[in-house]
């Protein structure tokens, strides 16, 4: 027989306003832009500007030269990490991170091995760090060079590869707020001047388990599968075991077993979370195999168009509508009327006048509302 997981059973909203607390979303933070992604391992993005939406959502006085200014100095970077995903890392975790998260760098190769059929990957990923550490390419530009040495692959499964294999960053301008860059890249040791973490071994344990305290830090309490989907790996149970003697243990309403820091914060559920404007892809939304926390089960799916996330706002701590910035308006269109009335709406209007003055001063917007239609998603 199975054994069931024993411990107190935390309910939807406790695990909600833990989850906000510790993502900075319950009240903003006095940390520096740095400080809040380190503490956030990295801000989700596939795009320039959501860095910098999420930071507004959660810094007090934040302004977007505060995560600018440090990416410019090359103490923070864009690199693939999570999920194969971009995300913004400060340059320590970028080192560290990325090599924990190599095998499913690896494993996504798989998908490609017809177009790299009689390629060394161990000779392709030296030649593409010898190409991107002599002056940094654009992915055309590293699919072209790599071409030219085995001229029947696939091109674009040849950049992947080099992709894959190296922990390649995206050099500025590219990730500056308000300038333009195309993404060009080269290896994270070279820009930022020292050498990666050398990947964990198939037994290391220190690395996967100080990953593990830092989820649980920035997301928890969690199951093994919600950091499994937040890292986009898999057997990490065993390092949740190893740490249990120095966790708690809680259950969800349907019997999961949650694991979280003696020393974090888990609010009262009552406690209140103002309404906040979060970018497309936040990790909030991403980062938990089961996202009912923050995701109600009538409005799963509702964020997203196809595969792509719409910027999403939060009411009560849930998600609870989408927007969009126009040339001339912030549009608010909501999954049904504020259950809070006029009170509620009106702070809405203020965290998106809030927004709007911190990354959009001197910007002459109207606030719109409107609702919107149901579509299918992840």
């Amino acid at each position: 027989m199975t054994k069931q997981p024993s411990g107190p059973v935390l309910g939807t909203r406790a695990l909600n306003r833990a989850t906000l607390d510790r993502q900075l979303l319950l009240r903003r933070s006095p940390r520096s832009a740095k400080e809040a992604v380190a503490h956030l391992v990295g801000l989700q993005a596939q795009n320039v500007k959501p860095p910098y939406y999420a930071l507004a959502a959660r810094l007090d006085g934040f302004a977007p030269e505060q995560l600018s200014e440090p990416m410019a100095d090359r103490e923070v970077v864009r690199i693939v990490t999570l999920r194969s995903t971009i995300h913004t890392h400060t340059a320590a975790d970028a080192l560290t991170l990325r090599p924990l998260v190599q095998p499913a760098r690896s494993r996504e190769l798989t998908a490609f091995r017809k177009g790299l059929a009689g390629v060394d990957l161990d000779r392709l990923a030296a030649l593409a760090r010898d190409l991107v550490e002599a002056e940094p390419r654009t992915m055309a530009g590293l699919r072209e060079a790599l071409r030219a040495e085995w001229p029947d692959a696939d091109p674009q499964s040849l950049a992947v590869a080099a992709r894959c294999t190296l922990p390649l960053v995206q050099v500025t301008p590219r990730g500056l707020w308000g300038r333009s860059g195309q993404v060009a890249l080269t290896t994270a040791e070279h820009w930022l001047g020292r050498p990666a973490e050398p990947a964990p071994a198939p037994d290391a344990t220190a690395a996967t388990d100080t990953a593990v305290l830092r989820y649980l830090a920035a997301f928890g309490p969690a199951s093994v599968r919600d950091m499994q989907t937040w890292a986009g790996l898999t057997r990490l149970r065993a390092a949740f075991e190893r740490l249990r003697p120095r966790l708690l243990t809680f259950r969800d309403e349907t019997g999961a077993e949650l694991f979280d820091l003696p020393d974090a914060p888990r609010p009262d559920p009552g406690t209140p979370a103002p309404p906040r404007f979060l970018p497309e892809f936040d990790n909030l939304l991403l980062s938990h195999a089961d996202r009912t926390r923050v995701v109600p089960p009538a409005h799963r799916g509702r964020a997203w168009r196809g595969n792509q996330a719409h910027r999403t706002l939060l009411v009560d701590g849930f998600l609870a509508g989408v927007w969009k910035l126009t040339e001339d308006a912030l549009v608010i269109e909501t999954f049904g009327p504020p259950s809070g009335g006029t009170a509620e709406r009106a702070a809405i209007v203020e965290e998106g006048e809030r927004m709007l003055a911190t990354l959009h001063p001197g910007g002459r917007y109207d606030i719109r509302f409107g609702t919107v239609v149901a579509q299918a998603g992840p």
